[in-house]
């Protein structure tokens, strides 16, 4: 009797024991990075030796860094700021259909604005005998195929520069992102976004390897996303902290001033304002953007976030991938996601966790939690994806006066209302006290 017990009591650790292991065999990898010391929001974590060394561009890196650098030349980063003339390749803006009262014409321009959803265009207008540029009037919606008008100064510093392009240049609103070294000493050093804008000033680290540039993976979690913050989180200039507009005249900056990776962002960077229930031209009441480049604001609020999940847990630092055009499916969610799991879902199939069929949109993870609800421009679609990660409900999405079209289930099913797709919901037991 007492071997019977001994085996059953076996038995029943061996499956205790292979449960644990199922549940837990995903999570594991990151245990260290998830339970890291958090490290205060306003500590230096660059060396003092890499704060005197100087930006020498990314070829320099591609002598020792060759595949990091391939993977990194083929990705959107570099391709933010570009000259037309020397590859006319990448001009997508049709200049035959250009309205007449454009200020600018093609052979105006020496940049090119991004490509892949806009494209504006950059005139030489140098301020203070200093390299400089303005934004032309009119910028060219690449999902419409159409030109719209473009008032730089319109953004939130609207009450900062002359209501006119020729007033605003981009060394105040564009080039701290776009240009490589300009986000913290004011110089042009590379078009696009390079290796040191990630990884700081790389002089010293290039005459000795010894020399250690700054490495976000090696940081704890929340200030390791900061080298992503620095863009793709929506500010105001950092001044209006205690400065009024009128103060800063001419001069709000649309970037961190100053900020190099390793510093404490939250010196540099004062985070565009939110209050829940209040709808913005950035923020739906809910705290969903509505914008392009705010996945910073969402996510930092989110419970991936708060957990201490990271940008380059889903995203590759150096090709960006997964992107909108190169989507996984769901396995990238199910790198640390799965069925019966600890953290979800908690259902034993896929079919159970989206009562949808398994092969159909509704049963991908980003249309149900990554819907599109941001746009680029105002007469651009919806076609900017979340990072808020929780479902929203066809209720939140009434209650909180966002379009229909943002919702994930109005997406698919436009004969339907909200309020019945709620019901729907409610029926298959999938709306909690949360979501009430």
């Amino acid at each position: 009797m007492k071997k019977i017990l001994k085996l059953v009591l076996s038995v029943i650790v061996v499956v205790f024991a292979y449960a644990a292991y199922v549940n837990l065999s995903k999570i594991l990898p990151f245990y260290d990075q998830l339970t890291k010391d958090r490290v205060r929001t306003e500590i230096n974590l660059q060396s003092k030796e890499q704060s005197t060394a100087t930006y020498v561009g990314s070829q320099k890196c591609s002598k020792c860094h060759e595949e990091n650098h391939k993977s990194w030349s083929h990705s959107r980063h570099p391709k933010m700021i570009q000259d037309f003339k020397a590859d006319p390749s990448v001009l997508v803006a049709d200049f035959s259909k250009l309205p007449k009262d454009a200020n600018f014409k093609l052979e105006d321009a020496t940049y090119t604005v991004g490509g892949k959803f806009k494209q504006r265009f950059m005139i030489r207008k140098d301020v203070d005998n200093k390299e400089d540029y303005v934004l032309g009037n009119y910028q060219w919606n690449v999902e419409t195929k159409k030109w719209q008008s473009y008032k730089s100064w319109k953004y939130w510093y609207k009450d900062a520069y002359p209501h006119e392009n020729e007033q605003h240049p981009t060394s105040r609103a564009c080039d701290g992102c776009h240009f490589t070294g300009f986000m913290s000493r004011e110089i042009r050093v590379e078009t696009g976004i390079a290796c040191e804008a990630c990884h700081g000033p790389a002089s010293l680290h290039v005459e000795n390897p010894e020399s250690q540039i700054y490495k976000a993976s090696l940081s704890d979690p929340g200030r390791q996303n900061e080298v992503c913050l620095q863009c793709h989180m929506r500010n105001r200039d950092i001044r209006m902290k205690d400065k009024n507009m009128s103060e800063i005249y001419g001069d709000a900056r649309d970037y961190p001033l100053g900020y190099e990776p390793g510093k404490a962002l939250s010196e540099f960077k004062y985070v565009a304002p939110f209050i829940l229930g209040q709808e913005t031209k950035e923020f739906y009441a809910n705290g969903v953007g509505k914008k392009n480049r705010m996945q910073g604001n969402e996510f930092v609020h989110s419970m991936k976030g708060k957990h201490g999940i990271t940008c380059i847990n889903c995203h590759n630092p150096h090709t960006l991938e997964p992107t909108a055009q190169k989507n996984t499916g769901n396995d990238l969610c199910m790198n640390c996601h799965s069925f019966g799991s600890l953290i979800g879902p908690h259902q034993s199939s896929l079919t159970a966790h989206t009562r949808h069929k398994e092969e159909s949109k509704g049963s991908l993870c980003v249309e149900c939690h990554m819907p599109k609800v941001g746009k680029h421009t105002s007469k651009s679609p919806h076609t900017v994806r979340t990072h808020v990660f929780g479902f929203i409900t066809p209720k939140e999405t009434r209650d909180f006066k966002m379009p229909k079209e943002t919702n994930a289930c109005f997406s698919c099913h436009k004969d339907k209302t909200l309020d019945s797709l709620q019901k729907d919901m409610e029926k298959w037991g999938m709306i909690g006290w949360d979501k009430r």
